[in-house]
Protein backbone atom coordinates (compact mmCIF):
# COMPACT_ATOMS: atom_id res chain seq x y z
CA UNK A 1 0.00 0.00 0.00
CA UNK A 2 1.45 3.35 -1.06
CA UNK A 3 1.77 5.94 1.73
CA UNK A 4 3.05 9.49 1.63
CA UNK A 5 2.80 12.76 3.51
CA UNK A 6 0.96 16.03 2.85
CA UNK A 7 3.15 18.73 1.32
CA UNK A 8 0.57 21.45 0.62
CA UNK A 9 -3.14 22.11 1.21
CA UNK A 10 -5.13 24.51 -1.00
CA UNK A 11 -8.87 24.19 -0.36
CA UNK A 12 -10.10 20.85 -1.70
CA UNK A 13 -6.69 20.22 -3.34
CA UNK A 14 -4.03 18.39 -1.32
CA UNK A 15 -0.56 17.71 -2.71
CA UNK A 16 1.21 14.69 -1.18
CA UNK A 17 4.79 13.51 -1.74
CA UNK A 18 6.24 10.01 -1.51
CA UNK A 19 3.38 8.53 -3.59
CA UNK A 20 5.51 6.96 -6.34
CA UNK A 21 3.63 3.62 -6.30
CA UNK A 22 0.15 5.19 -6.47
CA UNK A 23 -1.92 5.34 -9.68
CA UNK A 24 -4.10 8.00 -11.29
CA UNK A 25 -7.70 8.04 -9.99
CA UNK A 26 -6.85 5.88 -6.97
CA UNK A 27 -8.91 6.51 -3.84
CA UNK A 28 -6.81 7.80 -0.95
CA UNK A 29 -7.36 8.45 2.74
CA UNK A 30 -5.95 11.81 3.76
CA UNK A 31 -4.58 12.62 7.26
CA UNK A 32 -5.37 10.87 10.53
CA UNK A 33 -9.03 11.86 10.05
CA UNK A 34 -9.07 9.56 6.97
CA UNK A 35 -10.82 11.98 4.62
CA UNK A 36 -11.78 10.51 1.24
CA UNK A 37 -9.90 11.81 -1.79
CA UNK A 38 -8.97 10.84 -5.33
CA UNK A 39 -5.66 11.27 -7.18
CA UNK A 40 -6.22 13.52 -10.21
CA UNK A 41 -2.61 14.27 -11.23
CA UNK A 42 0.82 12.63 -10.78
CA UNK A 43 4.21 14.36 -11.15
CA UNK A 44 7.05 12.02 -10.19
CA UNK A 45 6.32 11.01 -6.59
CA UNK A 46 3.97 13.96 -6.03
CA UNK A 47 0.24 13.31 -6.23
CA UNK A 48 -2.43 16.02 -6.56
CA UNK A 49 -5.47 14.80 -4.62
CA UNK A 50 -9.04 16.06 -4.91
CA UNK A 51 -10.48 15.71 -1.40
CA UNK A 52 -14.23 15.13 -1.19
CA UNK A 53 -14.54 16.47 2.37
CA UNK A 54 -13.77 19.72 4.20
CA UNK A 55 -9.95 20.14 4.45
CA UNK A 56 -9.72 22.99 6.99
CA UNK A 57 -7.21 22.20 9.74
CA UNK A 58 -5.07 19.84 7.65
CA UNK A 59 -1.37 20.64 7.54
CA UNK A 60 1.89 19.44 5.96
CA UNK A 61 3.43 16.26 7.34
CA UNK A 62 0.15 14.39 7.92
CA UNK A 63 -0.08 10.88 6.38
CA UNK A 64 -1.76 10.02 3.08
CA UNK A 65 -2.60 6.40 2.29
CA UNK A 66 -3.56 5.06 -1.15
CA UNK A 67 -6.27 2.35 -1.19
CA UNK A 68 -4.94 1.20 -4.61
CA UNK A 69 -8.44 0.97 -6.12
CA UNK A 70 -10.19 3.53 -8.34
CA UNK A 71 -13.22 5.46 -7.07
CA UNK A 72 -15.97 2.82 -7.32
CA UNK A 73 -19.60 2.34 -6.39
CA UNK A 74 -21.17 -0.74 -4.83
CA UNK A 75 -23.94 -2.15 -6.99
CA UNK A 76 -26.42 -4.65 -5.59
CA UNK A 77 -29.66 -5.03 -3.59
CA UNK A 78 -30.31 -2.07 -1.32
CA UNK A 79 -29.76 0.73 -3.85
CA UNK A 80 -33.45 1.47 -4.45
CA UNK A 81 -35.04 3.84 -1.88
CA UNK A 82 -31.54 4.82 -0.65
CA UNK A 83 -30.37 8.40 -0.19
CA UNK A 84 -26.66 8.87 -0.81
CA UNK A 85 -24.23 11.76 -0.76
CA UNK A 86 -22.00 12.47 -3.78
CA UNK A 87 -19.60 9.61 -3.05
CA UNK A 88 -22.25 6.96 -2.32
CA UNK A 89 -22.25 7.15 1.45
CA UNK A 90 -25.76 6.41 2.79
CA UNK A 91 -26.95 9.54 4.60
CA UNK A 92 -29.26 7.65 6.96
CA UNK A 93 -26.36 5.52 8.27
CA UNK A 94 -24.06 8.55 8.62
CA UNK A 95 -26.79 10.33 10.58
CA UNK A 96 -26.90 7.48 13.11
CA UNK A 97 -23.16 7.94 13.69
CA UNK A 98 -22.72 11.70 13.49
CA UNK A 99 -26.13 13.26 14.07
CA UNK A 100 -27.63 15.92 11.82
CA UNK A 101 -24.30 17.42 10.73
CA UNK A 102 -21.94 15.40 8.58
CA UNK A 103 -18.72 14.67 10.41
CA UNK A 104 -15.50 14.30 8.45
CA UNK A 105 -13.88 10.97 7.73
CA UNK A 106 -16.98 8.88 8.48
CA UNK A 107 -16.56 5.41 6.99
CA UNK A 108 -19.79 3.51 6.27
CA UNK A 109 -20.42 0.86 3.61
CA UNK A 110 -22.67 1.98 0.73
CA UNK A 111 -24.86 -1.13 0.86
CA UNK A 112 -26.06 -2.33 4.25
CA UNK A 113 -24.05 -5.37 5.34
CA UNK A 114 -26.55 -6.72 7.88
CA UNK A 115 -29.64 -6.93 5.63
CA UNK A 116 -30.50 -10.33 4.19
CA UNK A 117 -32.04 -10.66 0.71
CA UNK A 118 -34.05 -13.55 -0.69
CA UNK A 119 -32.02 -14.86 -3.67
CA UNK A 120 -33.80 -17.01 -6.29
CA UNK A 121 -31.36 -18.70 -8.73
CA UNK A 122 -32.25 -18.79 -12.44
CA UNK A 123 -29.33 -21.03 -13.51
CA UNK A 124 -28.17 -24.39 -12.18
CA UNK A 125 -24.82 -26.10 -11.62
CA UNK A 126 -23.24 -27.11 -14.94
CA UNK A 127 -24.69 -24.15 -16.93
CA UNK A 128 -22.32 -22.04 -19.02
CA UNK A 129 -22.40 -18.32 -18.10
CA UNK A 130 -20.66 -15.18 -19.36
CA UNK A 131 -20.43 -11.50 -18.35
CA UNK A 132 -23.89 -9.96 -18.07
CA UNK A 133 -25.82 -13.23 -17.74
CA UNK A 134 -28.47 -13.25 -14.99
CA UNK A 135 -27.77 -15.97 -12.40
CA UNK A 136 -30.72 -15.13 -10.15
CA UNK A 137 -33.08 -12.45 -8.88
CA UNK A 138 -33.75 -10.53 -5.67
CA UNK A 139 -37.12 -8.81 -5.09
CA UNK A 140 -35.76 -5.52 -3.79
CA UNK A 141 -38.97 -3.50 -3.45
CA UNK A 142 -42.57 -4.13 -4.46
CA UNK A 143 -41.80 -2.56 -7.85
CA UNK A 144 -38.21 -3.55 -8.56
CA UNK A 145 -36.84 -7.02 -9.08
CA UNK A 146 -33.08 -6.80 -9.13
CA UNK A 147 -31.31 -9.18 -11.51
CA UNK A 148 -28.01 -10.48 -10.19
CA UNK A 149 -25.61 -10.51 -13.14
CA UNK A 150 -22.24 -12.16 -13.74
CA UNK A 151 -19.64 -9.40 -13.27
CA UNK A 152 -17.63 -8.11 -16.24
CA UNK A 153 -14.66 -10.29 -17.22
CA UNK A 154 -16.00 -13.60 -15.81
CA UNK A 155 -16.93 -16.48 -18.12
CA UNK A 156 -17.18 -20.19 -17.34
CA UNK A 157 -19.31 -22.97 -15.89
CA UNK A 158 -21.45 -22.69 -12.75
CA UNK A 159 -19.92 -25.08 -10.22
CA UNK A 160 -22.40 -24.42 -7.42
CA UNK A 161 -25.28 -22.00 -6.75
CA UNK A 162 -27.41 -21.63 -3.64
CA UNK A 163 -30.92 -20.32 -2.98
CA UNK A 164 -31.99 -18.66 0.24
CA UNK A 165 -31.35 -15.50 2.23
CA UNK A 166 -27.95 -13.83 1.93
CA UNK A 167 -26.24 -10.55 2.78
CA UNK A 168 -24.56 -8.67 -0.08
CA UNK A 169 -21.14 -10.07 0.89
CA UNK A 170 -22.02 -13.77 1.16
CA UNK A 171 -21.13 -16.08 -1.73
CA UNK A 172 -24.19 -17.22 -3.69
CA UNK A 173 -22.45 -18.95 -6.62
CA UNK A 174 -19.07 -20.28 -7.70
CA UNK A 175 -18.04 -20.16 -11.37
CA UNK A 176 -15.26 -22.34 -12.79
CA UNK A 177 -13.27 -20.16 -15.23
CA UNK A 178 -10.01 -20.59 -17.16
CA UNK A 179 -8.28 -18.65 -14.36
CA UNK A 180 -9.62 -20.79 -11.52
CA UNK A 181 -12.76 -20.52 -9.42
CA UNK A 182 -14.53 -17.18 -9.00
CA UNK A 183 -16.94 -16.57 -6.12
CA UNK A 184 -19.98 -14.43 -6.92
CA UNK A 185 -21.87 -12.34 -4.34
CA UNK A 186 -25.05 -10.29 -4.66
CA UNK A 187 -22.88 -7.17 -4.91
CA UNK A 188 -20.37 -6.01 -7.50
CA UNK A 189 -18.18 -2.90 -7.71
CA UNK A 190 -17.62 -0.65 -10.69
CA UNK A 191 -15.26 2.35 -11.18
CA UNK A 192 -17.43 5.44 -11.62
CA UNK A 193 -15.38 7.18 -14.31
CA UNK A 194 -15.72 4.26 -16.73
CA UNK A 195 -18.97 3.59 -18.57
CA UNK A 196 -20.33 0.07 -18.08
CA UNK A 197 -19.85 -2.02 -21.25
CA UNK A 198 -22.67 -3.25 -23.50
CA UNK A 199 -22.98 -5.23 -26.72
CA UNK A 200 -24.52 -2.69 -29.03
CA UNK A 201 -26.04 0.79 -29.03
CA UNK A 202 -29.42 0.98 -30.75
CA UNK A 203 -30.82 3.95 -32.70
CA UNK A 204 -33.24 6.23 -30.77
CA UNK A 205 -36.55 5.46 -32.48
CA UNK A 206 -39.03 5.36 -29.58
CA UNK A 207 -40.08 8.35 -27.50
CA UNK A 208 -39.82 8.48 -23.73
CA UNK A 209 -43.50 9.29 -23.14
CA UNK A 210 -43.81 11.83 -20.33
CA UNK A 211 -47.48 12.85 -20.41
CA UNK A 212 -46.40 16.51 -20.69
CA UNK A 213 -47.98 17.87 -23.87
CA UNK A 214 -45.39 20.47 -24.79
CA UNK A 215 -42.70 17.77 -24.51
CA UNK A 216 -44.41 14.76 -26.12
CA UNK A 217 -46.01 16.64 -29.00
CA UNK A 218 -43.56 19.43 -29.73
CA UNK A 219 -40.12 18.48 -28.40
CA UNK A 220 -40.04 14.74 -27.61
CA UNK A 221 -37.03 12.99 -26.10
CA UNK A 222 -36.15 9.48 -27.27
CA UNK A 223 -35.81 6.51 -24.93
CA UNK A 224 -32.09 6.53 -24.31
CA UNK A 225 -31.86 10.17 -25.38
CA UNK A 226 -30.41 13.25 -23.71
CA UNK A 227 -32.12 16.56 -23.01
CA UNK A 228 -31.07 19.85 -21.43
CA UNK A 229 -33.39 22.12 -19.44
CA UNK A 230 -31.70 25.50 -19.12
CA UNK A 231 -33.55 28.26 -17.41
CA UNK A 232 -33.16 31.18 -15.02
CA UNK A 233 -34.05 31.11 -11.35
CA UNK A 234 -37.76 30.52 -10.73
CA UNK A 235 -38.64 29.33 -14.23
CA UNK A 236 -39.60 25.83 -13.11
CA UNK A 237 -36.60 23.52 -13.80
CA UNK A 238 -37.16 21.52 -10.65
CA UNK A 239 -40.93 21.26 -11.23
CA UNK A 240 -40.30 19.84 -14.71
CA UNK A 241 -37.78 17.34 -13.35
CA UNK A 242 -40.25 16.24 -10.65
CA UNK A 243 -42.98 15.83 -13.30
CA UNK A 244 -40.67 13.72 -15.46
CA UNK A 245 -39.57 11.63 -12.48
CA UNK A 246 -43.24 11.00 -11.69
CA UNK A 247 -44.69 10.40 -15.13
CA UNK A 248 -41.96 9.44 -17.62
CA UNK A 249 -42.21 5.86 -18.88
CA UNK A 250 -39.22 4.72 -16.84
CA UNK A 251 -38.93 1.71 -14.54
CA UNK A 252 -36.24 3.32 -12.38
CA UNK A 253 -35.53 6.98 -11.55
CA UNK A 254 -32.11 8.20 -10.40
CA UNK A 255 -32.32 11.78 -9.11
CA UNK A 256 -29.04 13.65 -8.54
CA UNK A 257 -29.30 16.89 -6.59
CA UNK A 258 -25.90 18.24 -7.53
CA UNK A 259 -25.03 21.37 -5.59
CA UNK A 260 -28.66 22.43 -5.29
CA UNK A 261 -29.90 24.31 -2.23
CA UNK A 262 -30.54 22.14 0.79
CA UNK A 263 -34.20 23.20 0.99
CA UNK A 264 -34.77 22.08 -2.58
CA UNK A 265 -33.38 18.62 -1.86
CA UNK A 266 -35.48 18.50 1.32
CA UNK A 267 -38.56 19.04 -0.86
CA UNK A 268 -37.55 16.07 -3.01
CA UNK A 269 -36.88 13.91 0.06
CA UNK A 270 -40.23 14.83 1.59
CA UNK A 271 -42.26 14.62 -1.61
CA UNK A 272 -41.02 11.43 -3.24
CA UNK A 273 -41.96 9.04 -0.40
CA UNK A 274 -45.47 10.58 -0.38
CA UNK A 275 -45.96 10.66 -4.15
CA UNK A 276 -47.89 7.69 -5.45
CA UNK A 277 -46.48 5.96 -8.51
CA UNK A 278 -49.37 6.43 -10.98
CA UNK A 279 -48.89 3.04 -12.61
CA UNK A 280 -48.87 0.91 -9.44
CA UNK A 281 -50.22 3.08 -6.61
CA UNK A 282 -47.03 2.45 -4.57
CA UNK A 283 -44.85 5.32 -3.25
CA UNK A 284 -42.59 6.67 -6.00
CA UNK A 285 -39.61 6.12 -3.71
CA UNK A 286 -40.02 2.35 -4.32
CA UNK A 287 -38.30 2.78 -7.70
CA UNK A 288 -36.04 5.76 -6.99
CA UNK A 289 -32.41 6.26 -5.98
CA UNK A 290 -31.59 9.73 -4.61
CA UNK A 291 -28.17 11.36 -4.53
CA UNK A 292 -28.33 14.44 -2.32
CA UNK A 293 -25.27 16.61 -2.71
CA UNK A 294 -26.33 20.04 -1.48
CA UNK A 295 -24.56 23.37 -1.94
CA UNK A 296 -23.22 23.42 1.64
CA UNK A 297 -21.37 20.13 1.16
CA UNK A 298 -17.75 20.35 -0.09
CA UNK A 299 -17.58 21.57 -3.69
CA UNK A 300 -15.32 18.76 -4.92
CA UNK A 301 -17.86 16.05 -4.05
CA UNK A 302 -20.23 17.50 -6.67
CA UNK A 303 -17.81 16.37 -9.34
CA UNK A 304 -18.13 12.76 -8.17
CA UNK A 305 -21.91 12.85 -7.63
CA UNK A 306 -22.73 12.96 -11.36
CA UNK A 307 -20.54 9.91 -12.05
CA UNK A 308 -21.88 8.02 -9.03
CA UNK A 309 -25.45 8.59 -10.24
CA UNK A 310 -24.88 7.57 -13.85
CA UNK A 311 -23.00 4.40 -12.86
CA UNK A 312 -25.94 3.31 -10.69
CA UNK A 313 -28.29 4.14 -13.59
CA UNK A 314 -26.18 2.07 -16.03
CA UNK A 315 -26.35 -0.89 -13.66
CA UNK A 316 -30.17 -0.92 -13.83
CA UNK A 317 -30.05 -0.32 -17.59
CA UNK A 318 -27.95 -3.49 -17.91
CA UNK A 319 -30.77 -5.46 -16.27
CA UNK A 320 -33.04 -4.45 -19.15
CA UNK A 321 -34.87 -1.60 -17.41
CA UNK A 322 -35.72 1.82 -18.80
CA UNK A 323 -33.97 4.31 -16.51
CA UNK A 324 -34.45 8.09 -16.31
CA UNK A 325 -31.64 10.09 -14.75
CA UNK A 326 -32.28 13.66 -13.59
CA UNK A 327 -29.19 15.79 -12.94
CA UNK A 328 -30.07 19.00 -11.13
CA UNK A 329 -27.90 20.84 -12.02
CA UNK A 330 -24.86 20.36 -14.27
CA UNK A 331 -23.92 24.05 -13.81
CA UNK A 332 -23.05 23.39 -10.16
CA UNK A 333 -21.00 20.38 -11.27
CA UNK A 334 -19.11 22.58 -13.75
CA UNK A 335 -18.39 24.99 -10.88
CA UNK A 336 -16.61 22.15 -9.08
CA UNK A 337 -14.50 21.54 -12.21
CA UNK A 338 -13.67 25.26 -12.35
CA UNK A 339 -12.68 25.30 -8.68
CA UNK A 340 -10.31 22.33 -9.06
CA UNK A 341 -8.88 23.60 -12.33
CA UNK A 342 -8.05 26.93 -10.65
CA UNK A 343 -6.38 25.16 -7.71
CA UNK A 344 -4.29 23.09 -10.13
CA UNK A 345 -3.23 26.35 -11.82
CA UNK A 346 -4.35 25.14 -15.25
CA UNK A 347 -4.78 27.56 -18.15
CA UNK A 348 -8.41 28.76 -17.85
CA UNK A 349 -10.82 28.72 -20.76
CA UNK A 350 -13.86 30.95 -21.19
CA UNK A 351 -15.16 32.55 -17.95
CA UNK A 352 -12.55 30.66 -15.93
CA UNK A 353 -13.98 27.22 -16.74
CA UNK A 354 -11.35 24.64 -17.72
CA UNK A 355 -10.65 24.19 -21.43
CA UNK A 356 -11.81 20.56 -21.18
CA UNK A 357 -15.33 21.45 -19.91
CA UNK A 358 -16.98 20.40 -23.21
CA UNK A 359 -15.27 17.01 -23.34
CA UNK A 360 -16.12 16.23 -19.69
CA UNK A 361 -19.77 17.07 -20.32
CA UNK A 362 -19.72 14.93 -23.47
CA UNK A 363 -18.22 11.98 -21.54
CA UNK A 364 -21.13 12.22 -19.10
CA UNK A 365 -23.94 12.55 -21.68
CA UNK A 366 -22.39 9.89 -23.96
CA UNK A 367 -23.18 7.30 -21.31
CA UNK A 368 -26.91 7.61 -22.04
CA UNK A 369 -28.39 5.38 -24.73
CA UNK A 370 -30.70 2.57 -25.75
CA UNK A 371 -28.50 -0.55 -25.68
CA UNK A 372 -28.40 -4.31 -25.94
CA UNK A 373 -26.68 -5.43 -22.75
CA UNK A 374 -23.97 -8.05 -22.34
CA UNK A 375 -25.03 -11.65 -21.82
CA UNK A 376 -26.51 -14.42 -23.94
CA UNK A 377 -30.14 -13.24 -23.80
CA UNK A 378 -29.26 -9.71 -24.99
CA UNK A 379 -31.69 -7.67 -22.87
CA UNK A 380 -32.60 -4.22 -24.13
CA UNK A 381 -32.28 -1.36 -21.67
CA UNK A 382 -32.43 2.41 -22.01
CA UNK A 383 -30.85 5.20 -20.01
CA UNK A 384 -32.29 8.66 -20.70
CA UNK A 385 -30.50 11.66 -19.18
CA UNK A 386 -32.20 14.98 -18.45
CA UNK A 387 -29.76 17.63 -17.25
CA UNK A 388 -30.87 20.94 -15.79
CA UNK A 389 -28.57 23.90 -16.46
CA UNK A 390 -28.73 27.03 -14.28
CA UNK A 391 -27.07 29.79 -16.31
CA UNK A 392 -26.37 32.92 -14.25
CA UNK A 393 -29.09 35.47 -15.01
CA UNK A 394 -30.71 33.05 -17.46
CA UNK A 395 -28.08 33.87 -20.09
CA UNK A 396 -27.72 30.73 -22.24
CA UNK A 397 -24.71 32.14 -24.09
CA UNK A 398 -22.49 31.21 -21.10
CA UNK A 399 -20.01 28.30 -21.49
CA UNK A 400 -21.88 25.50 -19.65
CA UNK A 401 -25.12 26.03 -21.62
CA UNK A 402 -23.25 26.31 -24.91
CA UNK A 403 -21.11 23.22 -24.27
CA UNK A 404 -24.27 21.29 -23.29
CA UNK A 405 -26.16 22.40 -26.40
CA UNK A 406 -23.38 21.11 -28.63
CA UNK A 407 -23.92 17.62 -27.15
CA UNK A 408 -27.61 17.13 -26.37
CA UNK A 409 -30.30 16.68 -28.98
CA UNK A 410 -33.24 18.14 -27.07
CA UNK A 411 -33.35 21.68 -25.75
CA UNK A 412 -36.26 22.71 -23.54
CA UNK A 413 -35.58 26.42 -23.11
CA UNK A 414 -37.38 27.74 -20.03
CA UNK A 415 -38.55 31.30 -20.12
CA UNK A 416 -38.97 33.47 -17.03
CA UNK A 417 -41.50 35.67 -18.87
CA UNK A 418 -43.78 32.68 -19.40
CA UNK A 419 -43.26 31.63 -15.78
CA UNK A 420 -44.23 35.12 -14.54
CA UNK A 421 -47.37 34.90 -16.68
CA UNK A 422 -48.14 31.67 -14.79
CA UNK A 423 -47.76 29.63 -17.99
CA UNK A 424 -46.39 26.23 -16.94
CA UNK A 425 -44.49 24.31 -18.13
CA UNK A 426 -42.63 27.50 -19.10
CA UNK A 427 -40.90 25.89 -22.10
CA UNK A 428 -40.56 28.51 -24.83
CA UNK A 429 -41.89 26.94 -28.05
CA UNK A 430 -40.02 29.39 -30.29
CA UNK A 431 -36.47 28.61 -29.18
CA UNK A 432 -36.74 24.98 -27.99
CA UNK A 433 -36.07 22.06 -30.31
CA UNK A 434 -35.77 18.27 -30.56
CA UNK A 435 -33.45 16.64 -33.08
CA UNK A 436 -35.06 13.23 -32.49
CA UNK A 437 -38.23 14.18 -34.38
CA UNK A 438 -37.20 12.70 -37.74
CA UNK A 439 -36.14 9.40 -36.13
CA UNK A 440 -39.43 9.11 -34.27
CA UNK A 441 -41.81 10.26 -37.01
CA UNK A 442 -42.43 6.65 -38.07
CA UNK A 443 -43.21 5.58 -34.48
CA UNK A 444 -45.67 8.43 -33.81
CA UNK A 445 -47.45 8.09 -37.16
CA UNK A 446 -47.61 4.30 -36.80
CA UNK A 447 -48.37 3.87 -33.08
CA UNK A 448 -50.52 6.93 -32.27
CA UNK A 449 -52.09 8.40 -35.42
CA UNK A 450 -51.10 8.69 -39.06
CA UNK A 451 -51.56 12.47 -39.03
CA UNK A 452 -49.60 13.09 -35.80
CA UNK A 453 -46.61 14.83 -37.40
CA UNK A 454 -48.81 16.82 -39.82
CA UNK A 455 -50.96 18.08 -36.90
CA UNK A 456 -47.87 19.02 -34.89
CA UNK A 457 -46.42 20.93 -37.83
CA UNK A 458 -49.69 22.83 -38.31
CA UNK A 459 -49.64 23.98 -34.67
CA UNK A 460 -45.96 24.98 -34.80
CA UNK A 461 -46.57 27.03 -37.97
CA UNK A 462 -49.47 28.88 -36.32
CA UNK A 463 -47.36 29.71 -33.25
CA UNK A 464 -44.52 31.02 -35.41
CA UNK A 465 -46.91 33.12 -37.49
CA UNK A 466 -48.44 34.48 -34.28
CA UNK A 467 -44.99 35.69 -33.15
CA UNK A 468 -44.55 37.57 -36.44
CA UNK A 469 -48.07 39.06 -36.29
CA UNK A 470 -47.52 40.21 -32.70
CA UNK A 471 -44.73 42.48 -33.94
CA UNK A 472 -47.22 44.15 -36.30
CA UNK A 473 -49.87 44.42 -33.56
CA UNK A 474 -47.35 46.15 -31.27
CA UNK A 475 -46.69 48.80 -33.94
CA UNK A 476 -50.12 49.45 -35.47
CA UNK A 477 -52.69 47.72 -33.26
CA UNK A 478 -54.99 44.73 -33.70
CA UNK A 479 -57.44 46.58 -35.98
CA UNK A 480 -54.85 46.80 -38.75
CA UNK A 481 -54.84 43.00 -39.18
CA UNK A 482 -56.96 41.29 -41.82
CA UNK A 483 -59.73 38.95 -40.57
CA UNK A 484 -57.62 35.93 -41.67
CA UNK A 485 -54.67 37.12 -39.58
CA UNK A 486 -56.89 37.85 -36.58
CA UNK A 487 -58.25 34.31 -36.80
CA UNK A 488 -54.66 33.01 -36.81
CA UNK A 489 -53.97 34.99 -33.62
CA UNK A 490 -57.06 33.47 -31.97
CA UNK A 491 -56.12 29.93 -33.05
CA UNK A 492 -52.57 30.40 -31.71
CA UNK A 493 -53.98 31.66 -28.40
CA UNK A 494 -56.09 28.50 -28.24
CA UNK A 495 -52.95 26.36 -28.80
CA UNK A 496 -51.10 28.23 -26.05
CA UNK A 497 -53.87 28.29 -23.45
CA UNK A 498 -55.77 25.08 -24.18
CA UNK A 499 -52.98 22.77 -25.34
CA UNK A 500 -49.57 23.93 -24.08
CA UNK A 501 -50.63 25.19 -20.66
CA UNK A 502 -50.74 22.21 -18.27
CA UNK A 503 -51.49 22.17 -14.56
CA UNK A 504 -49.14 19.76 -12.78
CA UNK A 505 -51.25 19.93 -9.59
CA UNK A 506 -54.55 18.99 -11.27
CA UNK A 507 -55.31 15.28 -10.88
CA UNK A 508 -56.41 14.83 -14.52
CA UNK A 509 -54.37 17.49 -16.31
CA UNK A 510 -51.04 16.52 -14.72
CA UNK A 511 -50.68 13.61 -17.18
CA UNK A 512 -52.06 13.39 -20.74
CA UNK A 513 -51.91 10.14 -22.70
CA UNK A 514 -50.77 10.25 -26.34
CA UNK A 515 -54.30 9.38 -27.49
CA UNK A 516 -55.72 12.37 -25.62
CA UNK A 517 -52.91 14.64 -26.85
CA UNK A 518 -53.82 13.66 -30.41
CA UNK A 519 -57.52 14.42 -29.82
CA UNK A 520 -56.70 17.82 -28.32
CA UNK A 521 -54.42 18.56 -31.27
CA UNK A 522 -57.21 17.63 -33.72
CA UNK A 523 -59.79 19.83 -31.95
CA UNK A 524 -57.53 22.88 -31.80
CA UNK A 525 -56.57 22.44 -35.47
CA UNK A 526 -60.17 21.75 -36.51
CA UNK A 527 -61.29 25.05 -34.96
CA UNK A 528 -58.79 26.94 -37.12
CA UNK A 529 -59.26 24.95 -40.36
CA UNK A 530 -63.08 25.05 -40.31
CA UNK A 531 -63.23 28.67 -39.19
CA UNK A 532 -60.75 29.72 -41.91
CA UNK A 533 -62.91 27.98 -44.53
CA UNK A 534 -66.09 29.57 -43.16
CA UNK A 535 -64.41 32.97 -43.10
CA UNK A 536 -63.43 32.71 -46.75
CA UNK A 537 -67.07 31.84 -47.53
CA UNK A 538 -68.33 34.99 -45.84
CA UNK A 539 -68.97 34.02 -42.19
CA UNK A 540 -68.63 36.66 -39.49
CA UNK A 541 -65.22 36.72 -37.76
CA UNK A 542 -66.78 38.02 -34.53
CA UNK A 543 -69.20 35.09 -34.36
CA UNK A 544 -66.45 32.56 -35.12
CA UNK A 545 -64.23 33.95 -32.36
CA UNK A 546 -67.03 34.03 -29.75
CA UNK A 547 -68.40 30.50 -30.36
CA UNK A 548 -69.35 28.79 -27.04
CA UNK A 549 -67.69 25.56 -28.28
CA UNK A 550 -64.27 27.16 -27.75
CA UNK A 551 -64.85 26.90 -24.01
CA UNK A 552 -65.53 23.17 -24.50
CA UNK A 553 -62.28 22.74 -26.47
CA UNK A 554 -60.42 24.50 -23.66
CA UNK A 555 -61.96 22.24 -21.02
CA UNK A 556 -61.18 19.05 -22.95
CA UNK A 557 -57.88 18.75 -21.05
CA UNK A 558 -59.86 17.98 -17.85
CA UNK A 559 -61.77 15.06 -19.41
CA UNK A 560 -60.88 11.68 -17.91
CA UNK A 561 -59.50 8.90 -20.13
CA UNK A 562 -62.68 6.78 -20.06
CA UNK A 563 -64.89 9.64 -21.33
CA UNK A 564 -62.61 10.83 -24.15
CA UNK A 565 -64.36 9.34 -27.21
CA UNK A 566 -67.82 10.46 -26.19
CA UNK A 567 -66.71 14.01 -25.30
CA UNK A 568 -64.63 14.32 -28.49
CA UNK A 569 -67.61 13.38 -30.64
CA UNK A 570 -69.82 15.91 -28.86
CA UNK A 571 -67.30 18.77 -29.19
CA UNK A 572 -66.75 17.94 -32.87
CA UNK A 573 -70.50 18.03 -33.60
CA UNK A 574 -70.96 21.28 -31.66
CA UNK A 575 -68.08 22.85 -33.60
CA UNK A 576 -69.70 22.01 -36.95
CA UNK A 577 -73.12 23.24 -35.78
CA UNK A 578 -71.81 26.55 -34.41
CA UNK A 579 -69.72 27.27 -37.51
CA UNK A 580 -72.84 26.67 -39.63
CA UNK A 581 -74.82 29.08 -37.45
CA UNK A 582 -72.14 31.76 -37.99
CA UNK A 583 -73.50 32.03 -41.55
CA UNK A 584 -77.28 31.77 -40.93
CA UNK A 585 -77.74 34.85 -38.79
CA UNK A 586 -75.55 36.80 -41.18
CA UNK A 587 -77.95 36.03 -44.05
CA UNK A 588 -80.92 37.58 -42.26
Amino acid sequence: MSTGVIKKVAGPLVIAEGMRDANMFDVVRVSNQRLIGEIIEMHGDEASIQVYEETSGLGPGEPVESMEVPMSVELGPGLITSIYDGIQRPLDDIMKISGNNLKRGVEVPSLKRDLKWEFVPTVKAGDEVESGDVIGTVQETVLVQQKIMVPYGIKGTVKEIRAGEFTVEEVVAVVETDNGEKELTLMQKWPVRRGRPYKKKLPPEMPLVTGQRVIDTFFPIAKGGVAAVPGPFGSGKTVIQHQLAKWAEADIVVYIGCGERGNEMTDVLNEFPELKDPKTGQPLMQRTVLIANTSDMPVAAREASIYTGITIAEYFRDMGYSVALMADSTSRWAEALREMSGRLEEMPGEEGYPAYLGSRLAQFYERAGHVTSLGKEGREGALSVIGAVSPPGGDTSEPVSQATLRIVKVFWGLDSELAYKRHFPAINWLNSYSLYLDDMEKWFNGEVASDWMAGRQKMMTLLQEEAELEEIVKMVGMDALSPTDRLKMEAARSIREDFLHQNSFHEVDTYTSLKKQHMMMQLVNAFYDRSAEALSNGASLQKLISMPVREQIGRFKYVTEDALDEEYKEVDENLNAEIASAFEKEDR
